[in-house]
């Protein structure tokens, strides 16, 4: 499985695939400099129960980290995440 982060303009994608078939994805909107907001995630059918949305999920905190960018979570997911999980708190927008 390979996830790998995209941009173009104001959205931001972490797209999970396996053989170039696209597994899932977690959309984000860049809300300015040093501030992005998950939005969506998605993950198909036959993919689910392998843990792929926190993978793509740890993808985007890892780039958080990287260009020092804070995080709302509005995606249910996302926000149920980081409730519960303590080490990605520290991107977290308080």
């Amino acid at each position: 499985m390979e996830i790998f982060i995209k941009e173009h303009e104001t959205k931001g994608y972490a797209i999970a695939q396996e053989n170039e078939k696209k597994a899932g994805a977690m959309t984000y909107s860049i809300a300015g400099e040093g501030l992005i907001i998950i939005d969506h995630t998605e993950v198909e059918p036959e993919y689910n129960g392998n843990n792929l949305g926190k993978q793509m999920l740890d993808k985007i905190v890892e780039m958080a980290r990287e260009k020092n960018v804070k995080i709302i979570p509005l995606c249910p997911f996302a926000a149920a995440m980081f409730k519960k999980t303590d080490d990605i708190k520290d991107v977290l927008k308080i």
